[in-house]
């Protein structure tokens, strides 16, 4: 390795370790922030919050490392190109490209490393960080009852006095709010004076023993004069068990979801395994739905009828037969039978549009993966040559054109892979959008700064929205002037 492509990659790798150290904390800031219902008081310890980040931090490394990769490049071609490194370079007779070298091959094996981190880490990663969210009631299940507060769980209303014991299951102090199913509220309240937690990882039941208490419930008698009596029964007890089940802690609509899309916890191999039977299995179902369709109502879209060739029946039909009753009622089992059938294809396209949506999940999940990779490669080739052109480096303009880019670069994936879901596009063409938008713009701006072309023309795109504000501002004052 030559002086100047060492020189070159340390001052490159500098910039990178800081800006991605940096972009990482913030991105896991805002993790906390979006699961901080989970885990404020909880009661967990430093090592369970500490397992809950580690397994929720591989998946934003696909996020973080392209913008290290776009805002370090800037930073770095632009800080070189301020300091009139680059013209040094040139007068000794290395060109733009030749900087690119050692580079490049970094930003190559960084893209590869990226991939087998998306397809093997980030997989795993996803699945234990779900399954840790599903389960940390059974690894801690006193974690869901809050001292000094009541706590919503399942069809109970539970408050503590204070918890003791290595994972808080020993309760002093017990008041539970037990609703009806009825949906008449609370109708009964259990106090105790102790009661113990009782679970297992492998049972989805945690068990409440009550200590020393006594059990209220309201009567409803049916006569409504003896309910102005409000009758109640009080039962005093030593022991009395509660079973909560466990899946009621700690869930949300959003964890529900995830645990549905299991394509974020897949391998490229088993994403294909699924993606076959799923595709096999829907088929099928297509098949059968338009089979029994046909048998059942005898409908088809294959007549292939010569209007022409109909001629008038000549014997009146068989509804001009029957009386005016007969035909209102049989023209009621018509419509019947016409809105029974209606009903049962809007049915019928709804479970298969969700099934194609799964699919078309499943496949851009594996045009996902090689996407995180060229993302690196592509927001280099934007980055260096735009740090070379705008010769600009440091902490300010850097970064302005470094989250223009990336937020358009990350909202036109969130587009593409909803309308992919929705079959607005083929899952291909989803995941590759934004490659297809930007890619363009990376050879545009290499061309420019290899040919040391500094004068970066960006009318193509600004001219469109020019015209149109030219067109608002004409009509506006011609309305004025009318």
């Amino acid at each position: 390795m030559k002086i100047l492509d060492r020189y070159l990659l340390k001052t490159y790798l500098i910039t990178f370790t800081s800006v991605f150290v940096i972009l990482f904390f913030i991105f896991i800031l805002q993790t906390v922030w979006l699961f901080i219902s989970e885990l404020a008081g909880k009661d967990l310890d430093i090592f369970m919050i500490f397992k809950f980040l580690a397994f929720a931090s591989p998946k934003l490394v696909p996020m973080v490392l392209p913008l290290t990769v776009l805002l370090s490049s800037i930073m770095t071609f632009g800080d070189l190109a301020e300091n009139y490194e680059f013209a040094a370079m040139k007068s000794a007779g290395v060109s733009f490209q030749r900087t690119l070298k050692m580079l490049i091959i970094f930003i190559f094996g960084l893209s590869i490393c990226t991939f087998f981190f998306a397809n093997n880490v980030i997989p795993f990663a996803e699945y234990k960080f779900i399954n840790f969210r599903k389960n940390l009631a059974q690894v801690k299940p006193a974690m869901a009852i809050a001292e000094g507060q009541f706590s919503d769980i399942g069809n109970i209303n539970i408050k503590v006095d204070k918890k003791s014991g290595e994972n808080g299951e020993h309760l002093t102090g017990v008041t539970i709010h037990k609703k009806s199913n009825l949906g008449e509220g609370a109708k009964t309240v259990i106090k105790s004076k102790r009661g113990e937690l009782i679970s297992s990882e492998d049972s989805n039941l945690l068990q409440l023993v009550l200590i020393d208490g006594y059990y209220y419930e309201d009567i409803s008698p049916k006569d409504y004069r003896a309910r102005q009596k409000l009758p109640f029964a009080k039962v005093f007890f030593k022991k009395y068990n509660i079973n909560i089940d466990l899946s009621k802690l700690n869930m949300n609509d959003g964890l529900d979801d995830e645990i549905k899309n299991t394509n974020t916890m897949l391998k490229i191999s088993d994403l294909r395994y699924s993606l076959d039977s799923l595709s096999k299995t829907y088929k099928k179902d297509v098949k059968y739905f338009s089979d029994y369709t046909y048998n059942r109502y005898g409908l088809t879209s294959d007549y292939n009828v010569d209007t022409t060739k109909i001629k008038k029946p000549k014997a009146p039909d068989l509804i001009s037969i029957l009386s005016l009753d007969s035909q209102q009622r049989v023209l009621e089992v018509a419509l019947s039978d016409a809105t029974s059938i209606k009903q049962n294809f809007d049915i019928s396209e709804v479970g298969f549009q969700a099934r194609q949506k799964e699919l078309n999940s499943f496949e851009y999940s594996i045009y996902e993966k090689f996407v995180i990779a060229y993302g690196c490669l592509l927001m280099f080739f934007i980055g260096a040559p735009l740090g070379a052109i705008i010769r600009k480096g440091g902490l300010g303009l850097p970064i302005v054109f470094a989250m223009l880019i990336f937020i358009f670069f990350h909202f036109v994936n969130t587009f593409g892979k909803k309308f992919a879901q929705e079959s607005g596009v083929t899952p291909l063409i989803g995941a590759l959008l934004s490659s297809i938008i930007l890619t363009p713009l990376a050879i545009y701006l290499t061309k420019k700064a290899i040919n040391d072309n500094g004068d970066v023309n960006f009318d193509f795109i600004t001219e469109p929205f020019r015209k149109i504000l030219e067109f608002i501002q004409r009509n506006k004052t011609q309305q004025n002037v009318n």
